[in-house]
């Protein structure tokens, strides 16, 4: 039986990569961790609508995975002091995903 912060991290891990947008912003926003992105910028790069783009980086920036910077218009980056992120990006780069 898995305890409870183990079903927490279950639930954060399926909500944060339920779906091949989610994925796509992630890989993009990982393989170029050092950037800020617009949604015009994660639109054009990971070639999603506009309206998915804004959707998923709803659900990353409320997991704590992607931080939401205050500029206008507002940016984006991958938040690598996540220890999920951490963990995910190196299994995307042990896996070729990145």
């Amino acid at each position: 039986m898995k305890l409870p912060e183990q079903l927490d991290v279950v639930e954060e891990i399926e909500e944060g990569v339920g779906g091949v947008g989610r994925l796509r912003i992630l890989r993009i926003m990982l393989e170029r961790s050092s950037e800020i992105f617009t949604k015009y910028g994660l639109t054009k790069a990971t070639r999603l609508k506009h309206v998915d783009v804004s959707h998923n980086l709803n659900t990353l920036i409320n997991l704590g995975w992607v931080k939401e910077l205050h500029y206008e218009p507002p940016k984006y980056q991958i938040n690598l002091e996540n220890e999920i992120v951490k963990n995910l990006a190196r299994f995307f780069q042990k896996i070729k995903y990145l």
